[in-house]
C-alpha cells in the first residue's frame, strides 16, 4: 500500500461527510416546509485491497461511500389553521395533484389547498387535487364515490330547490280542551265543514282548540304555509277523538279536480282531514284521514268526495298541494303529482299501509266512531301526538323540502369527503378527496415544491379513499409540519464535522509524511 492511497481515503472521508452535511442542510433548511419529509445518510465502507501479511489473508480498506439516503416519512406534527380546505394525513397516504398543463400527477403531503377562481381545488402551484365526486345514499346516508379519478371542480356554486315530501308535526293536545265547533250529523268532520275557502280567514279563531303552521316548499323553491288544525269531538261516544284538518291558504291552491279550480270553490286550501284516536291515558292509538277524490264533483265540500287517504312506500298518509298548478298533479294518483307524507308520529308498519274500515268515503262515518278507518299494523313512534293533561305544545315539527341557496362554505370530514354548505342551510357532498400510497417509498423521486413523483422503483400507487385499504384518515383545518427534529440534526451536523476534521487531518498527516520521503534524497 501506498501513502497515496491513504491520501484517497481520506479524500473519500471528505467527500462522504460533506455530502451528509448537505443532507442535514437540507433537513435543518426545511424544518419548517409542512409536509417535508426529512432524509438520513446511510454510510458504508469502500472496497478493499488484499495484502500479504505472512501466513495470514489481510485487507486493507480504501475509504468510505454513501450507501443509501433514505426518506423518513414518519408522521410530522399538526399545526392548526381553520381554512377547511387546509387538509393533513393521519396515517399513511399521499394527496394526488395533477399538473393541468403537462398532465403528470404527483403526489404530497402538503394539504395547502384552495379553490381558485376557476372553482378547481388546487395547491401552491397551482396543481389540482384529484379525488371523485360523491354519491350519498338517501336511505342509510352513506357516501360512496362515483365515476373515474378526476380534478375536484366545482361546477356549481347553487344547489337546486327541493319540494317537501314530508311534514312532521308532533304536539301535545291538552286533553281538557273543550269542543270549539260541533256537529250533530257528522261530529268528525264539524271543523271540516266550518272552513270555507271562500272567506277571509277560511276558519275563524273560535272554531278550533289549536294550531300549528310550518313553511312547505314546493317544486320552485317557493315557500307556504300549511297549517294544522285540532279540535276536540266532545260527543264521540266516550272515545277521546281529535278532529284536525290540514290546509293551506287557499289562494294559493293549484289543483284543478275534473277540471274545476279548487281555488275557486269552498274547499280551496283544504289538503287533509281527519282523526286521532286516543287511549284513557291519552296516548294515541290510531288515526284516520281523508283526501279528495279523483273522481270528485259538484260541490267539492261534500263529504262524499272525500276518500281514505293513499299512503307512501313507508306507511304514511299522504295528501297533495299542487302549489304551481301542474297539470295531472292535483291528486296523489296523479302522474306529476308531488304528494306530501304527513307525520303525527303514527304510521303502517307495512308498505303503502292499509285500512280497517270498509268506508270508501266520509259520509259514511255519520255519528258511528266504530266506522272511522283506522291505521292497519298501525305503529308508534317513540316521540308522537298526545293528549294529555298539560298545555298545548309542539313536541317536534319539520320538513323536508328547501328553498334554492348559494354555495357559502365547505368542510371536509375525516373520509375526505368535500361537503358543501349553503345559504339555505342545506347541505351536499360534492367530492371525495383520493389519496395514494406505495408499497417501497424508497423509491419516490423528489420532485420539490413539496412533491413526489413515481418511479420504477417505488411502484404503482394504491388509490383509495381515506379510512380504508389501510390509507390514513384527513384532518381539515390542519396542516401536517416537517418531521425534521433539529436536536437530531444538530447532533448530526456536530458528528459529520468531527467525521470532516478526522479525514482532513489524515490527509494533513499523509502531506507530512510524504513530505519527509521527498527529504529523503537531500
Amino acid at each position: 500500500m501506498s501513502l497515496m492511497s491513504a491520501m484517497y481515503d481520506g479524500i473519500s472521508g471528505l467527500t462522504a461527510h460533506s455530502q451528509a452535511m448537505s443532507v442535514v442542510g437540507n433537513n435543518l433548511a426545511n424544518s419548517s416546509t409542512m409536509g417535508f419529509k426529512r432524509t438520513t445518510t446511510q454510510f458504508e465502507d469502500f472496497f478493499y485491497q488484499n495484502v500479504t501479511t505472512g501466513s495470514t489473508f489481510g485487507q486493507v480498506g480504501l475509504g468510505t461511500d454513501i450507501a443509501s439516503l433514505y426518506g423518513d416519512f414518519s408522521q410530522g406534527a399538526f399545526q392548526s389553521t381553520g381554512n377547511a380546505t387546509d387538509l393533513a394525513i393521519s396515517g399513511s397516504g399521499f394527496f394526488m395533484v395533477n399538473n393541468p398543463n403537462s398532465g403528470s400527477t404527483y403526489y404530497t403531503r402538503a394539504g395547502n389547498f384552495e379553490f381558485n377562481k376557476n372553482g378547481y381545488l388546487v395547491d401552491p402551484n397551482g396543481y389540482v387535487v384529484q379525488g371523485w365526486k360523491a354519491y350519498t345514499d338517501t336511505t342509510s346516508g352513506s357516501v360512496t364515490n362515483v365515476g373515474a379519478l378526476g380534478d375536484i371542480h366545482l361546477t356549481s356554486f347553487q344547489i337546486s330547490p327541493s319540494a317537501t315530501t314530508k311534514l312532521r308535526m308532533v304536539t301535545n293536545l291538552n286533553k281538557s280542551a273543550t269542543e270549539s265547533t260541533t256537529d250533530a250529523t257528522d261530529p268528525y268532520f264539524a271543523l271540516f265543514k266550518t272552513w270555507d275557502g271562500q272567506s277571509d280567514p277560511a276558519l275563524s279563531d273560535t272554531s278550533y282548540s289549536y294550531q300549528s303552521t310550518l313553511k312547505v316548499y314546493d317544486k320552485a323553491g317557493a315557500a307556504h304555509d300549511v297549517t294544522v288544525y285540532y279540535d276536540k269531538v266532545s260527543n264521540a261516544s266516550g272515545d277521546n277523538i281529535w278532529e284536525y284538518v290540514v290546509a293551506s291558504d287557499p289562494t294559493e291552491d293549484g289543483r284543478t279536480i275534473n277540471g274545476v279550480k279548487t281555488s275557486s270553490t269552498s274547499a280551496a286550501g283544504l289538503l287533509m282531514m281527519g282523526t286521532l284516536t286516543f287511549d284513557s291515558t291519552g296516548s294515541l292509538k290510531n288515526m284516520s284521514a281523508f283526501t279528495l277524490n279523483s273522481n270528485a264533483s259538484g260541490n267539492l265540500k261534500s263529504l262524499t268526495n272525500w276518500t281514505p287517504a293513499n299512503f307512501s312506500s313507508d306507511g304514511y298518509p299522504v295528501f297533495t298541494a299542487n302549489f304551481v298548478a301542474a297539470s295531472n298533479a292535483s291528486v296523489t294518483t296523479a302522474s306529476n303529482a308531488s304528494s306530501i307524507k304527513l307525520d303525527l308520529g303514527i304510521h303502517s308498519s307495512s308498505r303503502y299501509g292499509g285500512w280497517t274500515s270498509s268506508v270508501t268515503d266520509a259520509s259514511m262515518v255519520g255519528t258511528n266512531a266504530g266506522s272511522l278507518p283506522q291505521i292497519t299494523t298501525a305503529k308508534i313512534d317513540d316521540t308522537t301526538t298526545t293528549a294529555y293533561s298539560s298545555s298545548f305544545s309542539i313536541v317536534d315539527e319539520s320538513q323536508d323540502g328547501y328553498a334554492s341557496g348559494y354555495l357559502q362554505s365547505v368542510k371536509v370530514t375525516s373520509d375526505g369527503v368535500v361537503t358543501g354548505v349553503y345559504s339555505n342551510n342545506q347541505t351536499k357532498n360534492l367530492f371525495v378527496v383520493g389519496l395514494a400510497n406505495f408499497t417501497n417509498l424508497q423509491g419516490l423521486q423528489r420532485e420539490g415544491s413539496n412533491l413526489f413523483s413515481k418511479t420504477s422503483e417505488s411502484g404503482d400507487p394504491r388509490i383509495g379513499t381515506a379510512n380504508s385499504t389501510g390509507l390514513g384518515s384527513i384532518a381539515s383545518g390542519e396542516l401536517e409540519q416537517s418531521n425534521v427534529d433539529t436536536a437530531t440534526e444538530m447532533v448530526n451536523m456536530i458528528s459529520y464535522q468531527r467525521g470532516f476534521q478526522a479525514n482532513s487531518k489524515v490527509i494533513s498527516t499523509v502531506d507530512q509524511m510524504l513530505t519527509e520521503v521527498i527529504q529523503l534524497k537531500r
